[in-house]
């Protein structure tokens, strides 16, 4: 069977999605939702570094839903509840990388609207990315079956975000190079989404894991930079926020049961108080038995690549965990499908062919 999916966002993650679908042999691209007016009009295929491949992109998002896809990869870095709840009411499931990790973290009247729409559309809705995704969701899920009994989940994340070349979500949305005062869930509306979404994570496991959690809670302490640094021209002053460090932990009579902690810099200067654990995920079930796996993406071990091709793995990583969902996503019963939920998502490709992405 064929699936017909709308790409909607084409920044880093969605520019990657689009490249999934045009290589696989049961998606189609039909659709692609853009929001600048230079993108606007232009073919999907060119807009992904592809020959054009026939579909223009637009911003009128009635067009979007009158394509009669059967799913719409939905990737903004903000979510529009609205949005998300028109799509699943026109007939198109939605896969997203923008939130619903765990749905019922949402406000009741929230979650009651988005049932409603899987309810009219008779559609599904499912939230999945890398971290918050399979790293944090997924994978200790998967290990957990390993287990006898568990203590404790961490996962803790470290980057250097220096080498990440969208610095508008660096500088605009995560805030480094600002005041300590002007980053918190309090003074950005980015930062406490961002924050919300590794909290549903937490809340996630917890019910999954019969954790039986009392709360979740989130935390940063945020570190300034000793010396000026520019990153792709844009200046990070001495002084201002360097490094963030997260913790996102879900609670029982006052254990930690379930943590994840992010380890996040900008400018290359890391804090000597923190711990210095290797790049990449530090996943740890503490239980009977113990397990530890440490995870890196990268584009390949074997190739030598520039340091700008290993930068996007994460993206792929993030959009293919949520491409590869759709033909599950699509088959599930109406409604809102957690990581929990559907079955282990698989490559689409295998060990298949997959069309290399030319240098830009």
């Amino acid at each position: 069977m064929t699936y017909r999916v709308v790409q909607w966002a084409t920044g880093n993650q969605g520019v990657e999605a689009i490249r999934a679908i045009l290589d696989r042999p049961d998606l189609e691209l039909v659709g692609a939702k853009v929001y600048s007016e230079e993108k606007d009009g232009m073919d999907a295929g060119v807009l992904a570094g592809r020959p054009p491949c026939g579909v223009t992109a637009t911003r009128d998002i009635d067009e979007i839903l009158a394509l009669g896809a059967d799913c719409v990869a939905y990737f903004p870095l903000l979510t529009d509840l609205d949005e998300v709840c028109a799509i699943l009411a026109s007939g198109a499931n939605v896969t997203t990388t923008a939130f619903l990790f765990h749905p019922r973290f949402l406000p009741d009247a929230d979650l009651a609207k988005l049932e409603a729409a899987c309810a009219q559309g008779g559609t599904s809705v499912h939230g999945t990315g890398l971290n918050p995704g399979n790293l944090s969701g997924v994978l200790p899920l998967a290990l957990s079956g390993m287990s006898r009994s568990i203590e404790k989940i961490t996962l803790q994340e470290r980057a250097d975000w220096s080498f990440y070349e969208s610095t508008n979500i660096t500088f605009d949305n995560m805030r480094f190079g600002r005041d300590v005062g002007d980053v918190s869930e309090e003074a950005s509306d980015f930062l406490r989404f961002n924050s919300t979404i590794f909290q549903e994570e937490v809340a996630l496991l917890g019910e999954a894991l019969g954790a039986d959690l009392d709360e979740v809670t989130a935390e940063v302490e945020l570190v300034t930079a000793n010396d000026d640094h520019e990153i792709f021209g844009i200046p990070l002053r001495a002084g201002t926020v360097s490094g963030q460090r997260w913790h996102w932990r879900g609670w029982r009579q006052g254990q930690v049961l379930i943590e994840i902690e992010t380890l996040w810099t900008v400018g290359g200067e890391y804090p000597p108080s923190w711990p210095t654990p290797q790049d990449g995920w530090t996943l740890t079930l503490e239980g009977e038995p113990s397990i530890r796996a440490h995870l890196l993406t990268l584009m390949s071990y074997d190739k030598p690549l520039p340091l700008a091709e290993h930068v996007r793995a994460a993206s792929v990583a993030t959009a293919m965990q949520a491409i590869n969902a759709i033909p599950a996503l699509c088959e599930a019963p109406a409604g809102v499908r957690t990581m929990a939920d559907l079955p282990l998502i698989r490559s689409g490709f295998g060990f298949g062919f997959a069309t290399p992405v030319p240098p830009f």
